[in-house]
């Protein structure tokens, strides 16, 4: 199975994108409307992002109907995840360490959150075992 991948959003770009993976898919004037409440933009400037976005892969149109319907291309996870691959190997020379823990000195982690992200490290220590018993087996 072949990774999808889109070129690094911009901060605009990333706004429209969190608008389509709330609503889902959307017209440029609902896409607009959403905007409009967070920043001064005018209708062509929504307009104009959304081609650009088209033209790069971020979304898609469908153009069935007389008013296109502009849908994410990636879901906000595989965004995220292609987003902190960039940084972690940008600024953190691909290590996962030096990032979370940046991350957890930057911003105070709840109790809640800390129990999450220990799941989440007891999770990958057992898949990451699994691979290497894999590995052995094949050898």
């Amino acid at each position: 199975m072949s990774k999808l991948t889109a070129p690094k959003p911009t901060d605009a770009e990333l706004a429209i994108l969190r608008i389509l993976w709330e609503r889902g898919p959307s017209t440029v004037r609902q896409v607009h409307d959403i905007l409009a409440h967070e920043r001064q933009a005018a209708y062509t400037t929504a307009l104009k992002l959304l081609q650009i976005m088209t033209e790069k892969g971020l979304v898609e149109r469908d153009e069935r109907d007389r008013t296109h319907i502009y849908r994410a291309r990636l879901s906000e996870e595989q965004t995220q995840r292609q987003l902190v691959r960039d940084l972690l190997d940008r600024a953190f020379g691909g290590s996962s360490m030096k990032l979370v823990m940046q991350a957890l000195a930057t911003k105070r982690a709840s109790a809640e959150e800390l129990r999450d992200i220990r799941r989440a490290i007891d999770g990958a220590r057992t898949e990451n075992a699994r691979e290497v018993r894999r590995d052995d087996a094949n050898d």
